[in-house]
């Protein structure tokens, strides 16, 4: 709805790379919010001209919704297209431009129009001035060129009485405490007289700060004396990294535009404020002295990153402060500079024997690790005594100097130590085994005994991350929600603290392998049964509030040693909270989440990751409820895991052969991108397929084994499938988990037959190796996807997916 609904669309057929659009539905586009605002649009209504997807969700999955995208587009007499190849689409536009389009009904000619022969600001700017936050002490004029709702909510909620005037105004007559210029749409020169009354204020020399959004930018420089050109590749889009030319600092942000202002063209006193990272074309201007400055992008984000919404804060502080105040002093500054690593030779610890939870991802990581450091001249030393693995027997780009086939424990890691003499280690690219080897070897003084430098994450964070009660403590300090619980050392205290949480409860334990330890208590028995286990194996055990049937979605983040951080992949489990993500299906990117929901937790998981003090990748995983925005952390695993590999393969980002440069003190921003080799890596991937992951289980070897799956990991492996509709990756993915799995069938894998009586209601309910067979028997038994929902707690939206796919195969049967 925030696309659909952004005034800088005007005139434009809006083409998604998101191949599954309405998902969600559309919420109440009537309901408005304190300050009389639309509440989930940015307009009054649709300004798209057209909308073209690849592919449309007729059945629609959100508490929000109230109607389908398709209705309210027929409402507003809004055009639009599925089944469109829009990569295809895509890849015309890169090669030829932005081009004209048109969407054309049989019997309905249309002819092409180019919209910036008009003066779309005028279209879409308001006729009258409305003033938001009546009352508040600091007065703001904004010049409404296409000016989105946001923009006043986030200017409101700093204390301003917003007083938004047309475009064609006469502002500078006008007494005020800050001017803001908005974004909107077309060709600036078409706004003449908005460009005239900026000239008078600028020539004017008043002290009032200014500050031009978007197509503000524009009519800014412009108006300053520098010139704007049309680009041959517009910038559009939620994933632009841009950097601040003062600080040097990276960002990502949103943007729609194919004008941009001539850097070379600024006059004496004005400089380039942000720089696109990928085409270096300017992003934004700044006068030296005097209190004016622009971002070409939208730091008012709806849809978006919310990164740059600090510069309504540098706005407000300009305000604030005065006369002789200048833009500079007003910005965030600059994080640590990051400076390269010093070191010779790096020792890169493994993963050891593969295991539940620990199997080929690391192989990957390694191998990826050892090619980064040999891209930078750095001798690698390679510690890992599984045989079996591609990192031990490489050649060339990613064999490393020596290989060790040694135990990864203290007492080998600190012989290789002695013998080699490394003055680096890297612990994130061996999972679980190599972060507690790392941890123990800090404790017992080895490292500092003998000058070996932890790259990346420092053992103190990685702590922080693994030990539960650190973790609570560290995200206590940022008022950070996560379930109510406590750190325990022994059974009577967890009994003790179950009580006070009261049950049902969840227990995990510290520094464990694939959730080992973990799962859910419904009474003081199964705590008893389980934590007995546990203590078994750890000194430490947390009891939590238990959350289980919230959806659980993941982050992989990457930091460098500069503060640049960036939200790689977002991924969803298709299985409800109280399953293992290594054990759930899992969707990338998430097909169910809103803008707003998908932002506030890539916002929090950027936050956490940053409190942390996490350098390189890491994983955070969240637990969001179903029915509002109430969410909570589970966990932070401050290296490569499981998730991260499919991150890596999901986009193309190689995750570890990145983190591994960021581990030597490069800034993300000077890594090119792999893929492109001129881009920079510092951007968020943005996928135009889906990505389905299933685990594979091998439960049928092992006698008097149960199926019942949980917390605690028992997939042996997993497969991965990419598709353009998700229908097409789940059954990509379910066939290559066995020989003899067809697809989403009702038939249980190496065709057994199901027992003659079946408690379906049994097996939907409780989570299972075979439960997905078991939603295929029963949407073939004609059971609602209602009530499938309620017993399985699985999204309604992948429900009626999977329901897609069994009439799909009662149709091709009838023919």
């Amino acid at each position: 709805t925030e696309a659909l609904t952004d005034p800088s669309y005007k005139g434009q057929i809006l083409t998604l790379a998101n191949p599954i659009v309405g998902n969600g539905g559309v919420p109440d586009t009537a309901a408005l919010d304190k300050m009389g605002l639309s509440k989930f649009l940015e307009s009054h209504g649709i300004k798209v001209s057209g909308l073209v997807v690849l592919d449309y969700s007729n059945e629609y999955s959100h508490w929000q919704a109230v109607r389908s995208l398709g209705e309210w587009l027929q409402e507003e007499q809004v055009p639009a297209l599925y089944g469109i190849d829009t990569r295809m689409l895509s890849k015309l536009i890169r090669d030829k431009g932005t081009v004209l389009g048109k969407i054309e009904f049989e019997g309905q000619p249309v002819e092409f129009a180019d919209p910036n022969k008009r003066n779309l600001i005028a279209e879409v700017s308001t006729k009258e001035v409305q003033v938001y936050g009546r009352g508040n002490p600091i007065k703001v004029v904004a010049v409404d060129c296409g000016l989105k709702h946001n923009v006043i909510r986030l200017l409101v909620k700093r204390g301003a009485e917003v007083h938004l005037v047309p475009w064609d105004h006469d502002f500078p007559s006008m007494e005020y405490d800050g001017l803001v210029i908005s974004g909107g749409p077309g060709d600036p020169m078409k706004a003449q007289v908005v460009i005239q009354n900026v000239r008078k204020v600028l020539e004017s020399d008043r002290p009032e700060p200014l500050f031009g959004i978007g197509m503000g930018n524009l009519i800014t420089g412009i108006a300053a004396g520098a010139t704007s050109y049309k680009m041959q590749m517009a910038n559009r889009g939620q994933n632009q990294p841009v950097l601040n030319a003062v600080t040097g600092q990276a960002v990502i942000t949103t943007q729609n535009h194919s004008y941009t202002i001539d850097s070379s063209t600024l006059p004496p006193g004005w400089r380039p404020l942000f720089v696109n990272a990928n085409d270096q074309t300017n992003e934004g201007i700044m006068h030296e002295t005097r209190p004016i400055f622009t971002a070409q992008f939208y730091p008012e984000a709806n849809p978006g990153p919310r990164d740059t919404e600090f510069l309504f804060d540098s706005f407000m502080s300009l305000i604030k402060r005065g006369k002789g105040t200048t833009v500079s002093s007003v910005l965030p500054k600059a994080g640590a500079t990051a400076s390269r690593v010093e070191v010779s030779k790096v020792l890169i610890l493994g993963s050891g024997g593969l295991s539940i939870g620990q199997a080929g991802e690391f192989d990957y990581s390694g191998s990826q690790a050892v090619k980064a450091m040999k891209e930078e001249n750095v001798k690698t030393v390679l510690m890992n005594p599984n045989i079996a693995s591609v990192q031990t027997n490489e050649t060339g780009l990613k064999q490393a100097d020596a290989v060790y086939f040694l135990p990864i424990t203290p007492h080998f890691v600190t012989e290789v130590i002695k013998a080699e003499r490394p003055d680096g280690l890297i612990l994130g690219m061996g999972g679980q085994t190599a972060l507690n080897c790392g941890v123990e070897l800090f404790k017992q003084g080895i490292l500092r005994e003998y000058g070996v430098k932890v790259l990346g994450t420092s053992v103190e964070s990685i702590m922080a991350t693994e030990d539960r009660k650190l973790f609570s403590d560290k995200l206590a300090e940022l008022n950070e929600k996560i379930a109510p619980s406590f750190a325990v050392e022994s059974i009577e205290d967890a009994l003790e603290a179950a009580e006070k949480i009261s049950y049902p409860v969840m227990i995990r334990s510290a520094y464990a392998l694939g959730g080992l330890g973990s799962g859910i208590c419904p009474d003081e028995e199964t705590l008893l049964d389980l934590g007995t286990k546990a203590f078994a194996m750890t000194k430490q055990i947390l009891v939590e509030k238990s959350v289980v049937g919230w959806k659980e979605i993941e982050y992989e983040v990457v930091r460098d040693a500069a503060d640049n951080c960036i939200a790689v992949c977002n991924m969803e489990n298709m299985d409800a909270m109280g399953v293992h993500t290594g054990d759930s299906v899992v969707v990338a990117p998430s097909q169910t989440l809103t803008n707003e929901e998908f932002q506030m937790l890539r916002d929090r998981a950027i936050k956490v990751v940053r409190h942390l003090g996490i350098v390189g990748e890491c994983n955070i995983q969240f637990a969001l409820h179903p029915t509002s925005l109430e969410y909570y952390i589970i966990e932070v695993n401050a290296r490569l895991s499981r998730s991260s590999a499919l991150a890596s393969k999901a986009t193309g980002y190689p995750l570890a052969f990145i983190a591994a440069k960021i581990a030597l003190g490069i800034p993300l921003p000077e890594i090119k991108n792999v893929v492109t080799g001129k881009t920079s890596a510092c951007f968020e991937p943005s996928l135009d397929y889906v990505v389905t992951k299933i685990p594979r289980w091998d439960l049928d070897r092992f006698q008097r084994t149960s199926n019942r799956i949980g917390s605690s990991m028992k997939s042996v492996g997993e497969v991965m499938a990419i598709g353009r509709t998700f229908e097409e990756s789940f059954q990509k993915a379910l066939r290559m988990c066995h020989p003899s799995v067809d697809g989403f069938s009702s038939r249980l894998p190496m065709n057994k037959a199901w027992p003659p009586v079946v408690d379906l209601q049994k097996k939907l309910s409780e989570p299972s190796s075979t439960r997905i067979y078991a939603i295929a028997k029963a949407l073939d038994n004609k059971v609602s996807v209602d009530v499938i929902h309620k017993l399985t707690a699985i999204d309604k939206w992948f429900l009626y997916k999977m329901s897609s796919i069994v009439n799909m195969e009662k149709i091709l049967k009838e023919v």
